[in-house]
């Protein structure tokens, strides 16, 4: 699956599968396009969990975290309203 990395505002990290970043919450923004890669279930990374990161991605459609720690989407989805 392709997946791109956005930086949003100081350490925030986002993965999805949206290259603009239009899917990603508007708290962290700008987002600016970091990385594009294939990242596929049992992949080994040593920055975070790769089956984690695509579970978020199937079920929010991103995947977030600040210093490398997973942000909860279900948490800021319920913020966001």
């Amino acid at each position: 699956m392709q997946i791109h990395t956005l930086r949003g505002s100081g350490r925030v990290f986002a993965f999805t599968q949206d290259e603009g970043g239009g899917n990603l919450p508007a708290q962290f923004a700008p987002w600016t396009l970091f990385k594009t890669f294939d990242l596929n279930r049992g992949d080994e990374d040593t920055n975070f969990n790769v089956n984690e990161c695509l579970d978020d991605i199937d079920k929010f459609g991103f995947h977030l975290t600040d210093a490398h720690r997973r942000m909860d989407p279900q948490g800021l989805r319920e913020k966001l309203g």
